[in-house]
């Protein structure tokens, strides 16, 4: 079979495997929602046989509530209960979903056959649309006394999860084809135009200098406070499986911690109560509940010298998101570069403000109103300083690429010398140009110069007698005739014969 005839007879046959988008998104929600259930309701029900039957439902439909409860607080939907209302979420929690929802956003792309950049927001949207309103209904199933998961937060949450997560998964699956692509990010690097695009190289930059300040201020003070953690995990007594369960609990808290620990750093601390902060100025505390974590916090006081350590990241996060403003995309201004990393500096702090308030929130009624950092302050403090040091560093970085990338010096110009006639012949990029030669002044003329015979040259003696000249004519009779004599060569010797009539 020819190769031709293989093409038209598969053609209709992939033609055939692209559905309509919303038949797709509605088939992604399905899957998406089905797997993520599944998980939980197993995570649920080795709890339940773990732990005490009443504390995670009566029965298997409450384990199933239960379960529900959970997926949506994975996606950061908050809880009421009788003595108040649950904001503090864990972060970590967020990957289940997201990595489902990013995968079946490539999906859906490759399904539907959209390569464009409108493709995306298409597929996003056809996935958003429908997982939302599969949200909103398992709310309604899992709201009964005393939990009731909030309607509106679930519906908030989960399109915007999905919108995120599943956009940057079918833009991966456009750029995928072009070259390997590793990450979401780098896929809608890709996507975007050059200065939006230098922008969010310069935020993305800037963030993970904060967060990694912020987990390593985490781990040493969670190291310098070991024990005291080890002595609350031994009062709590959760067991094999229980232990299990309060480590994945602890992971999927991490992310918060982090973000605390980040604020820290700024300078604008958090709380842990109602008129509780943590922060550089000082320590404030009251009774703190008995989590394992939480046994890094520093005693009431001064705060440790160790930890004002961590009050650079912000300059030092600015500067590196300074640079990578610039090094993305150069200004060709030079009075516009630190306004471009100002501006990558009140984005990050514009982030960083909603990482604080997705981090924190209360914890039910009474003290624990108000738990985590204040996202405003987090955001200001955030904004100034790595914004000053973002447009410093700007500054600094662009004037030196424009340094580099600009003009050369003129030059004296000179004649190209002369190459060597055994050169190979040099293919010029760029003509040269022409150089500036006086006129000559004019030579005289020159003298004529009397030919000299060569001294090698000569000429042979003639060895055969001369042509014979002819006979002029009879004179008249009465004029004597001249005389005529002639020669004759005789063995070399010449000979002269005359005439004897004329003698």
């Amino acid at each position: 079979m020819s190769d031709m005839t293989r093409e038209r007879r598969t053609a209709p046959d992939r033609a055939g495997t692209q559905r309509p988008l919303l038949v797709t998104g509605l088939v992604g929600a399905v899957w998406c929602v089905g797997i993520g259930l599944a998980v939980l309701v197993t995570v649920t029900l080795v709890g339940w046989i773990a732990a005490p039957r009443s504390a995670l439902g009566t029965g298997l439909p409450g384990v199933f509530r239960t379960a529900v409860t959970f997926w949506l607080v994975a996606h950061h939907a908050g809880l009421s209960l009788p003595d108040g209302r649950v904001g503090l979420l864990p972060l970590g929690v967020v990957a289940l979903p997201g990595a489902l929802l990013y995968r079946c956003g490539g999906w859906m792309l490759r399904t539907s056959g959209r390569r464009t950049r409108r493709g995306v927001v298409d597929v996003a949207v056809a996935l958003a649309v429908p997982y939302t309103l599969f949200a909103g209904l398992l709310a309604l199933a899992a709201t009964k006394p005393p939990v009731r998961p909030s309607p509106w937060q679930a519906l908030l949450c989960c399109f915007t999860v999905a919108l995120v997560a599943g956009g940057l998964g079918a833009a991966r699956g456009i750029v995928a084809r072009r070259g390997r692509v590793r990450s979401g990010l780098g896929a809608l690097l890709r996507l975007l135009p050059e200065r939006p695009r230098s922008l969010v190289v310069g935020v993305s930059g800037a963030l993970a200098v904060l967060l990694a300040a912020g987990a390593l201020l985490v781990g040493v003070a969670l190291a310098f406070h070991l024990p005291e953690a080890n002595r609350l995990y031994g009062e709590l007594a959760p067991g094999v499986v229980g232990g299990v369960l309060l480590l994945v609990v602890e992971l999927a808290f991490l992310p918060n911690a982090i973000i605390w620990g980040t604020s820290y750093a700024v300078g604008a601390g958090f709380a842990v109560g109602t008129g509780t902060s943590v922060s550089v100025t000082g320590v404030f505390l009251d009774t703190v509940p008995a989590f394992p974590p939480l046994a890094a916090l520093p005693d009431p006081g001064p705060a440790p010298a160790l930890s004002l350590l961590a009050l650079a990241a912000p300059f030092a996060a600015g500067a590196v998101g300074g640079v990578l403003t610039v090094r993305a995309l150069p200004s060709p201004a030079a009075e516009t570069a630190p306004l471009w990393g100002f501006t990558t500096g009140a984005l990050t702090g514009l982030v960083l403000a909603a990482l604080a308030a997705l981090s924190g929130g209360p914890m039910g009624g009474g003290r624990l109103r108000t738990v985590g950092p204040s996202p405003w302050q987090v955001g200001l403090l955030a904004a100034l300083e790595v914004g000053v040091a973002a447009a410093l560093a700007a500054w600094l970085a662009n004037g030196r690429a424009l340094r580099r990338t600009g003009e050369p010096k003129p030059r004296r110009r000179r004649r190209p010398p002369r190459p060597p006639r055994d050169a190979a012949p040099v293919l010029l990029t760029e003509p040269l140009p022409d150089p500036v030669v006086p006129l000559p002044a004019p030579e005289p003329a020159p003298k004529p110069v009397p030919a000299v015979p060569d001294p090698l040259e000569f000429e042979d003696a003639e060895p055969v007698l001369p042509a014979r000249r002819t006979r002029p004519p009879e004179p008249e009779p009465d004029e004597p005739r001249p005389r005529d004599d002639r020669t004759e060569n005789r063995g070399g010797a010449i000979f002269v014969l005359r005439d004897e009539a004329d003698d």
